[in-house]
Protein backbone atom coordinates (compact mmCIF):
# COMPACT_ATOMS: atom_id res chain seq x y z
CA UNK A 1 0.00 0.00 0.00
CA UNK A 2 1.38 3.30 -0.58
CA UNK A 3 1.17 6.20 2.01
CA UNK A 4 0.37 9.98 1.80
CA UNK A 5 -1.13 12.13 4.75
CA UNK A 6 -3.17 14.94 2.78
CA UNK A 7 -5.73 14.47 0.39
CA UNK A 8 -7.77 17.05 -2.05
CA UNK A 9 -10.78 16.95 -3.11
CA UNK A 10 -12.79 19.12 -5.62
CA UNK A 11 -15.83 18.97 -6.56
CA UNK A 12 -16.42 21.22 -10.29
CA UNK A 13 -20.50 20.94 -11.95
CA UNK A 14 -19.30 17.46 -13.96
CA UNK A 15 -16.16 16.58 -12.08
CA UNK A 16 -14.71 15.32 -9.00
CA UNK A 17 -10.84 16.18 -8.66
CA UNK A 18 -8.78 13.97 -6.81
CA UNK A 19 -5.05 14.77 -5.44
CA UNK A 20 -2.83 12.80 -3.08
CA UNK A 21 0.36 14.39 -1.42
CA UNK A 22 2.89 13.04 0.69
CA UNK A 23 3.90 16.43 2.48
CA UNK A 24 5.30 18.65 -0.62
CA UNK A 25 5.10 15.98 -2.86
CA UNK A 26 2.33 15.24 -5.26
CA UNK A 27 1.68 11.61 -5.44
CA UNK A 28 -1.26 11.36 -7.63
CA UNK A 29 -4.03 13.65 -9.21
CA UNK A 30 -7.02 12.77 -11.20
CA UNK A 31 -10.07 14.34 -12.37
CA UNK A 32 -13.28 11.74 -12.55
CA UNK A 33 -16.04 12.81 -14.96
CA UNK A 34 -19.59 12.76 -14.47
CA UNK A 35 -22.55 12.67 -16.97
CA UNK A 36 -25.26 14.17 -17.44
CA UNK A 37 -27.02 10.77 -17.13
CA UNK A 38 -25.47 9.91 -13.52
CA UNK A 39 -26.16 13.51 -11.67
CA UNK A 40 -29.59 13.85 -13.25
CA UNK A 41 -30.49 11.19 -10.39
CA UNK A 42 -30.03 13.69 -7.98
CA UNK A 43 -32.55 16.56 -6.85
CA UNK A 44 -29.62 18.53 -5.40
CA UNK A 45 -26.08 19.09 -5.91
CA UNK A 46 -26.23 18.07 -1.87
CA UNK A 47 -27.95 14.75 -2.57
CA UNK A 48 -24.55 14.31 -4.84
CA UNK A 49 -22.09 13.81 -1.93
CA UNK A 50 -22.28 10.25 -1.02
CA UNK A 51 -22.00 9.46 -5.01
CA UNK A 52 -18.92 11.50 -4.87
CA UNK A 53 -17.59 10.13 -2.03
CA UNK A 54 -17.70 6.68 -2.77
CA UNK A 55 -16.32 7.52 -6.71
CA UNK A 56 -13.12 8.94 -4.61
CA UNK A 57 -12.87 5.94 -1.97
CA UNK A 58 -13.49 3.44 -4.96
CA UNK A 59 -10.50 5.32 -6.77
CA UNK A 60 -7.79 5.58 -3.85
CA UNK A 61 -8.16 1.82 -3.09
CA UNK A 62 -8.05 0.70 -6.39
CA UNK A 63 -4.81 2.55 -7.00
CA UNK A 64 -3.67 1.16 -3.63
CA UNK A 65 -3.30 4.05 -1.65
CA UNK A 66 -3.59 3.42 2.53
CA UNK A 67 -6.60 5.83 3.38
CA UNK A 68 -5.39 4.76 7.09
CA UNK A 69 -2.46 7.09 7.36
CA UNK A 70 -4.49 10.62 5.91
CA UNK A 71 -4.07 13.12 8.49
CA UNK A 72 -6.13 15.86 6.61
CA UNK A 73 -8.56 15.82 4.04
CA UNK A 74 -9.06 19.21 2.32
CA UNK A 75 -11.76 20.87 0.20
CA UNK A 76 -12.88 23.92 -1.26
CA UNK A 77 -14.95 26.12 1.04
CA UNK A 78 -18.31 27.26 0.15
CA UNK A 79 -20.86 30.42 -0.09
CA UNK A 80 -20.77 30.13 3.60
CA UNK A 81 -21.20 33.45 6.01
CA UNK A 82 -18.51 35.84 5.54
CA UNK A 83 -15.23 34.76 7.18
CA UNK A 84 -11.81 36.19 7.63
CA UNK A 85 -8.73 34.39 5.42
CA UNK A 86 -7.66 30.88 6.90
CA UNK A 87 -8.62 27.67 7.23
CA UNK A 88 -11.51 26.05 8.85
CA UNK A 89 -12.53 22.81 10.22
CA UNK A 90 -15.98 21.39 9.18
CA UNK A 91 -18.03 21.32 12.36
CA UNK A 92 -21.61 21.21 12.10
CA UNK A 93 -22.05 25.15 12.04
CA UNK A 94 -20.30 25.05 8.62
CA UNK A 95 -22.20 21.90 7.42
CA UNK A 96 -25.30 23.86 8.47
CA UNK A 97 -24.28 26.69 6.32
CA UNK A 98 -23.00 24.98 3.34
CA UNK A 99 -26.68 22.88 3.12
CA UNK A 100 -28.27 26.20 3.45
CA UNK A 101 -25.93 28.83 2.03
CA UNK A 102 -27.07 32.63 2.88
CA UNK A 103 -25.45 33.48 0.10
CA UNK A 104 -27.00 30.82 -2.91
CA UNK A 105 -26.72 27.07 -3.89
CA UNK A 106 -23.51 26.09 -5.96
CA UNK A 107 -21.24 23.10 -6.63
CA UNK A 108 -18.33 24.47 -4.53
CA UNK A 109 -20.92 23.95 -1.55
CA UNK A 110 -20.68 20.16 -1.31
CA UNK A 111 -16.87 20.64 -0.62
CA UNK A 112 -16.83 20.59 3.05
CA UNK A 113 -19.26 18.69 2.75
CA UNK A 114 -17.08 15.71 0.80
CA UNK A 115 -14.30 15.99 2.68
CA UNK A 116 -16.54 15.52 5.90
CA UNK A 117 -18.05 12.45 4.58
CA UNK A 118 -14.94 11.18 3.52
CA UNK A 119 -12.97 11.28 6.90
CA UNK A 120 -15.89 9.54 8.65
CA UNK A 121 -13.95 6.56 7.17
CA UNK A 122 -10.82 7.36 8.59
CA UNK A 123 -10.42 7.60 12.21
CA UNK A 124 -8.34 10.60 13.33
CA UNK A 125 -8.46 12.77 10.09
CA UNK A 126 -9.84 15.92 9.85
CA UNK A 127 -11.75 17.62 7.69
CA UNK A 128 -10.78 21.17 6.36
CA UNK A 129 -12.08 24.12 3.83
CA UNK A 130 -9.51 27.02 3.05
CA UNK A 131 -9.90 30.37 1.97
CA UNK A 132 -13.82 30.35 0.93
CA UNK A 133 -15.24 32.16 -1.43
CA UNK A 134 -16.84 34.99 1.21
CA UNK A 135 -13.75 35.83 2.33
CA UNK A 136 -14.12 39.45 3.33
CA UNK A 137 -11.58 42.08 4.21
CA UNK A 138 -13.26 44.60 2.15
CA UNK A 139 -12.87 48.28 3.68
CA UNK A 140 -16.10 49.79 4.59
CA UNK A 141 -15.85 52.04 1.95
CA UNK A 142 -16.33 49.41 -0.89
CA UNK A 143 -19.13 48.23 0.59
CA UNK A 144 -21.46 51.28 0.13
CA UNK A 145 -24.03 51.77 -2.69
CA UNK A 146 -26.26 53.93 -4.09
CA UNK A 147 -28.99 52.53 -2.38
CA UNK A 148 -28.91 51.94 1.62
CA UNK A 149 -31.24 48.92 1.31
CA UNK A 150 -28.00 46.98 -0.83
CA UNK A 151 -24.15 46.86 0.62
CA UNK A 152 -21.78 45.67 -1.62
CA UNK A 153 -20.29 41.59 -0.76
CA UNK A 154 -17.54 39.96 -0.63
CA UNK A 155 -17.57 37.18 -2.76
CA UNK A 156 -15.03 35.68 -5.12
CA UNK A 157 -12.01 33.01 -5.76
CA UNK A 158 -10.33 33.85 -2.43
CA UNK A 159 -8.40 30.58 -3.01
CA UNK A 160 -6.89 30.86 -5.85
CA UNK A 161 -6.36 34.52 -6.04
CA UNK A 162 -4.34 34.40 -2.96
CA UNK A 163 -2.74 31.51 -3.61
CA UNK A 164 -1.41 32.93 -7.62
CA UNK A 165 -0.67 36.38 -5.29
CA UNK A 166 1.56 34.43 -2.51
CA UNK A 167 3.19 32.27 -5.64
CA UNK A 168 4.32 35.51 -7.00
CA UNK A 169 5.63 36.99 -3.92
CA UNK A 170 7.99 33.83 -3.30
CA UNK A 171 9.28 34.05 -6.60
CA UNK A 172 10.10 37.06 -6.38
CA UNK A 173 11.45 37.02 -2.95
CA UNK A 174 9.09 39.34 -1.04
CA UNK A 175 6.12 38.97 1.39
CA UNK A 176 2.96 38.74 0.08
CA UNK A 177 2.10 41.29 3.05
CA UNK A 178 4.08 43.63 1.66
CA UNK A 179 2.96 44.22 -1.65
CA UNK A 180 0.06 46.07 -3.87
CA UNK A 181 -1.16 43.74 -6.11
CA UNK A 182 -4.36 43.37 -8.85
CA UNK A 183 -5.13 39.80 -9.21
CA UNK A 184 -7.88 38.28 -11.90
CA UNK A 185 -9.38 34.86 -11.98
CA UNK A 186 -10.75 34.42 -15.02
CA UNK A 187 -13.45 30.64 -15.20
CA UNK A 188 -16.85 30.20 -14.88
CA UNK A 189 -17.02 34.02 -13.19
CA UNK A 190 -14.48 36.36 -13.06
CA UNK A 191 -13.18 38.15 -10.34
CA UNK A 192 -10.68 41.01 -10.15
CA UNK A 193 -9.32 41.86 -6.20
CA UNK A 194 -7.30 44.82 -4.86
CA UNK A 195 -4.97 43.20 -2.72
CA UNK A 196 -3.24 45.87 -0.28
CA UNK A 197 -0.78 44.51 1.78
CA UNK A 198 -2.17 41.11 1.99
CA UNK A 199 -5.67 42.03 2.34
CA UNK A 200 -8.48 42.21 -0.08
CA UNK A 201 -9.69 45.26 0.21
CA UNK A 202 -11.90 45.54 -3.16
CA UNK A 203 -13.33 43.18 -5.19
CA UNK A 204 -16.26 43.12 -8.17
CA UNK A 205 -18.91 41.00 -6.59
CA UNK A 206 -18.52 38.12 -9.66
CA UNK A 207 -20.71 35.25 -8.14
CA UNK A 208 -23.71 37.77 -8.69
CA UNK A 209 -23.27 39.53 -11.94
CA UNK A 210 -21.15 42.16 -10.97
CA UNK A 211 -18.35 42.92 -13.06
CA UNK A 212 -16.58 41.56 -16.39
CA UNK A 213 -18.97 38.88 -17.99
CA UNK A 214 -17.41 35.53 -18.49
CA UNK A 215 -17.63 31.64 -19.52
CA UNK A 216 -21.12 31.72 -18.48
CA UNK A 217 -21.81 34.72 -16.39
CA UNK A 218 -23.17 38.21 -18.06
CA UNK A 219 -21.67 40.40 -15.89
CA UNK A 220 -22.86 44.35 -15.05
CA UNK A 221 -25.95 44.57 -17.20
CA UNK A 222 -27.91 47.90 -17.52
CA UNK A 223 -30.43 48.12 -14.69
CA UNK A 224 -33.33 49.78 -16.36
CA UNK A 225 -32.92 46.84 -18.98
CA UNK A 226 -33.04 44.67 -16.14
CA UNK A 227 -36.25 45.65 -14.74
CA UNK A 228 -37.99 45.90 -17.57
CA UNK A 229 -36.82 41.84 -18.35
CA UNK A 230 -37.83 41.40 -14.65
CA UNK A 231 -41.60 43.02 -15.22
CA UNK A 232 -41.67 42.14 -19.16
CA UNK A 233 -44.12 38.67 -18.58
CA UNK A 234 -41.41 36.82 -20.31
CA UNK A 235 -38.88 36.26 -17.61
CA UNK A 236 -39.26 33.78 -13.78
CA UNK A 237 -36.53 34.98 -10.92
CA UNK A 238 -35.05 31.63 -11.88
CA UNK A 239 -34.69 33.02 -15.45
CA UNK A 240 -33.77 36.23 -13.66
CA UNK A 241 -31.02 34.07 -11.68
CA UNK A 242 -29.98 31.94 -14.39
CA UNK A 243 -29.08 34.52 -16.72
CA UNK A 244 -26.91 36.49 -14.48
CA UNK A 245 -25.24 33.53 -13.17
CA UNK A 246 -24.96 30.48 -15.24
CA UNK A 247 -26.65 31.09 -18.63
CA UNK A 248 -24.91 34.56 -19.96
CA UNK A 249 -21.23 35.00 -21.18
CA UNK A 250 -19.26 33.58 -23.74
CA UNK A 251 -21.91 30.40 -23.28
CA UNK A 252 -24.55 32.96 -24.95
CA UNK A 253 -22.81 34.49 -27.14
CA UNK A 254 -20.89 31.78 -28.62
CA UNK A 255 -23.41 28.54 -27.76
CA UNK A 256 -19.67 26.58 -26.12
CA UNK A 257 -17.80 27.20 -22.91
CA UNK A 258 -15.06 25.19 -24.80
CA UNK A 259 -12.37 27.56 -25.01
CA UNK A 260 -10.16 25.70 -27.69
CA UNK A 261 -13.10 25.53 -29.96
CA UNK A 262 -13.78 28.93 -29.51
CA UNK A 263 -9.64 29.76 -30.26
CA UNK A 264 -10.16 27.40 -33.59
CA UNK A 265 -13.03 29.97 -34.89
CA UNK A 266 -11.08 32.90 -34.34
CA UNK A 267 -8.34 31.68 -36.17
CA UNK A 268 -10.67 30.20 -38.69
CA UNK A 269 -11.68 33.81 -38.88
CA UNK A 270 -14.97 34.33 -37.04
CA UNK A 271 -14.81 37.77 -36.53
CA UNK A 272 -18.02 37.96 -34.20
CA UNK A 273 -16.19 34.95 -32.33
CA UNK A 274 -13.12 37.74 -31.66
CA UNK A 275 -15.37 40.10 -31.23
CA UNK A 276 -17.16 38.82 -27.89
CA UNK A 277 -13.62 37.31 -27.10
CA UNK A 278 -12.33 40.78 -27.43
CA UNK A 279 -15.47 42.72 -25.38
CA UNK A 280 -14.91 39.91 -22.71
CA UNK A 281 -11.21 41.27 -22.46
CA UNK A 282 -12.22 44.61 -22.69
CA UNK A 283 -14.29 44.50 -19.73
CA UNK A 284 -11.64 43.02 -17.41
CA UNK A 285 -9.28 45.72 -18.73
CA UNK A 286 -11.89 48.50 -17.22
CA UNK A 287 -11.86 46.65 -14.28
CA UNK A 288 -8.33 46.23 -13.50
CA UNK A 289 -8.68 49.87 -13.77
CA UNK A 290 -10.74 50.46 -11.08
CA UNK A 291 -8.66 48.21 -9.05
CA UNK A 292 -5.87 50.68 -9.72
CA UNK A 293 -7.47 53.36 -8.68
CA UNK A 294 -8.32 51.95 -5.44
CA UNK A 295 -4.92 51.17 -4.70
CA UNK A 296 -3.86 54.69 -5.49
CA UNK A 297 -2.25 53.53 -8.70
CA UNK A 298 0.43 52.18 -6.20
CA UNK A 299 0.86 48.88 -7.79
CA UNK A 300 3.52 46.17 -7.80
CA UNK A 301 2.11 43.88 -10.42
CA UNK A 302 -1.02 42.37 -12.33
CA UNK A 303 -1.60 38.95 -11.72
CA UNK A 304 -4.17 37.25 -14.67
CA UNK A 305 -5.06 33.44 -13.64
CA UNK A 306 -7.80 30.89 -14.07
CA UNK A 307 -9.08 28.42 -16.98
CA UNK A 308 -9.00 31.82 -19.49
CA UNK A 309 -5.76 32.39 -18.94
CA UNK A 310 -5.05 30.05 -21.31
CA UNK A 311 -6.30 31.86 -24.00
CA UNK A 312 -3.63 33.84 -25.57
CA UNK A 313 -5.70 35.81 -27.63
CA UNK A 314 -7.52 36.88 -24.47
CA UNK A 315 -5.15 37.66 -22.41
CA UNK A 316 -2.56 39.36 -24.95
CA UNK A 317 -5.96 41.60 -25.00
CA UNK A 318 -5.94 42.40 -21.59
CA UNK A 319 -2.41 43.79 -21.23
CA UNK A 320 -2.85 45.59 -24.46
CA UNK A 321 -4.61 47.79 -22.06
CA UNK A 322 -3.26 47.61 -19.19
CA UNK A 323 0.51 47.20 -19.57
CA UNK A 324 1.25 50.97 -19.21
CA UNK A 325 -0.12 50.45 -15.10
CA UNK A 326 1.73 48.14 -13.69
CA UNK A 327 4.65 44.57 -14.94
CA UNK A 328 1.77 41.80 -15.24
CA UNK A 329 2.00 37.92 -15.31
CA UNK A 330 0.13 35.63 -16.45
CA UNK A 331 -0.48 32.08 -14.42
CA UNK A 332 -3.18 29.82 -16.79
CA UNK A 333 -5.17 27.47 -15.20
CA UNK A 334 -5.87 27.25 -11.22
CA UNK A 335 -4.05 26.89 -8.33
CA UNK A 336 -6.30 25.43 -6.35
CA UNK A 337 -5.04 21.96 -5.61
CA UNK A 338 -2.03 22.71 -4.79
CA UNK A 339 -2.80 26.42 -2.89
CA UNK A 340 -5.30 23.48 -0.63
CA UNK A 341 -2.71 20.83 0.15
CA UNK A 342 0.05 23.85 1.14
CA UNK A 343 -2.29 24.78 3.47
CA UNK A 344 -2.71 21.23 5.01
CA UNK A 345 0.78 20.70 5.16
CA UNK A 346 1.38 23.48 7.22
CA UNK A 347 -1.74 22.69 9.40
CA UNK A 348 0.47 19.28 9.76
CA UNK A 349 3.55 20.83 10.44
CA UNK A 350 1.76 23.09 13.20
CA UNK A 351 2.53 26.07 11.01
CA UNK A 352 -0.66 27.27 10.83
CA UNK A 353 -3.51 26.94 13.17
CA UNK A 354 -6.89 25.64 12.59
CA UNK A 355 -10.20 28.39 12.76
CA UNK A 356 -13.41 27.72 14.48
CA UNK A 357 -16.17 28.58 12.09
CA UNK A 358 -18.22 29.95 14.52
CA UNK A 359 -20.34 32.98 12.66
Amino acid sequence: MTTFNILVVNPKDHETQIAVYENHKLCYMIGKKHTGEELSRFDSIYDQVGFRKDIVISDLKNNDFDLREVKVVISRGGLIRPVESGIFEVNERLKGDLRNSPVGDDIINIGGLLADAIVADIPGAKALIADPSVVDELEEVARITGSPEIRRKSIFHALNQKAVAKLYAETHKKKYEDLNLIVVHMGNGTTVGAHRKGRVIDVNQGFSGDGPFSLIRSGSLPLGDIVELCFGGTKTKEDMYCLITHCGGLSAHLGTTRLSEIEDRINNGDAHAKLIVEAMGYQVAKCIGEMYAVLKGDVDAILITGELAHSDFLVHTIISHVEKLAPTFNYPGDNEIKAMATNALRVIKGEMKVKEYSC
